[in-house]
């Protein structure tokens, strides 16, 4: 029986071309809601540290910037002072020696443990496997541990009329030397800087170890087979492979040197004179003992552009040699 024209066609169900789902379109909407709730909840984890941050670290940073520009004892009246806050850092001479007594001490804080680290560094590098090494790491890194003010009392003992280097030297018949190395205005200065190296040593030597226990061995066994000496070779393979954490130690001893205060403060209180005075501890006193806010203000503004302009071309090096 033949169909009729114009009839529906027998035969297999036509399927039909496939097409949006029906259900894709709601799931879609969800998603970006739930990656939207994602990202903000993320940012309430963040929240309370963003808080603190603004409030103790943020906000004293403006209200700093703020006061300088005032001549304000703390508590009466502010008065319009301008830029003479800055002048004034920029011209007097006592404020001017105690900026260079913290550059000064960037070659006992910041230069000598360097350098002394990436020489203890090599020397102890082929012991750090061992328990022996572990000992080893562990005095390097004492220094670090003690409290600033414990070791700048134990110096102040140590370096005192009739203390211990100079019970030392008068033994060996060197009395002659014999002097209150913190008290002497020859003197005092290095002495403190003597104080920061010992305690930024152990930092500086064990962030160099770590960074040439990361060293390729094939690189030293290339370099002995080129016929390279130790010299040689720690100018040409070790030295170039610590430049992150060279870049690292010196971004932390520039600061602790420009910053310093705790260790001044203890062994010396900034004497004789103004021979041992830091920016930090003339802050300090401005502020809370001669009661100018707006002068230890503006110096402090004037330290902080200073440690800027020291660590970023460091940082920046640094990036250079990673990249």
């Amino acid at each position: 029986m033949t169909s009729a024209p114009g009839s529906a066609r027998t035969g297999p169900a036509a399927t039909p071309s496939p097409g949006p789902s029906n259900h894709s379109s709601p799931v879609r909407p969800h998603r970006r809601r739930w990656g939207r709730t994602a990202r903000w909840s993320g940012w309430l984890y963040v929240l309370p540290a963003m808080l603190m941050y603004a409030v103790f670290v943020l906000r004293p940073l403006a209200l700093t910037f703020q006061y300088s520009f005032y001549d304000w004892n703390g508590i009466g009246v502010a008065r319009w002072a301008g830029l003479d806050n800055y002048l004034t850092v920029v011209t007097d001479s006592d404020l001017l020696k105690i900026i260079s007594n913290a550059f000064i001490l960037i070659i006992f804080f910041s230069l000598i443990p360097v350098a002394l680290g990436l020489l203890v560094a090599s020397l102890v590098r082929r012991i750090t496997a061992g328990p022996f090494g572990t000992a080893v790491r562990t005095i390097l890194f004492l220094p670090q541990v003690i409290p600033l003010v414990a070791a700048g009392i134990a110096w102040s003992w140590l370096l005192s009329s009739n203390g211990l280097v100079n019970q030392v030297l008068r033994a060996v018949g060197l009395g002659g030397l014999a002097r209150a190395w913190l008290g002497d205005f020859n003197t005092a200065l290095p002495a403190v800087g003597v104080i920061g190296a010992w305690v930024l040593l152990g930092l500086c030597t064990i962030l160099m170890v770590t960074g040439m226990s990361k060293i390729d061995p094939a690189l030293y066994e290339a370099a002995r087979i080129d016929g390279a000496g130790p010299v040689r070779e720690f100018f040409a393979v070790t030295l170039p492979s610590l430049r992150h954490e060279i870049g690292v130690c010196l971004t932390v001893t520039v600061i602790a040197a420009l910053a310093s205060f705790d260790i001044v403060y203890i062994s010396t209180s900034g004497g004789p004179g103004l021979q041992t005075t830091v920016p930090g501890l003339e802050i300090y006193r401005l502020a809370f003992s001669q009661r100018q806010v707006g002068l230890a203000s503006a110096l402090a503004v004037v330290l902080m552009l200073l440690v800027l302009a020291c660590v970023l071309p460091i940082q920046r090096l640094t990036r250079e040699g990673k990249e």
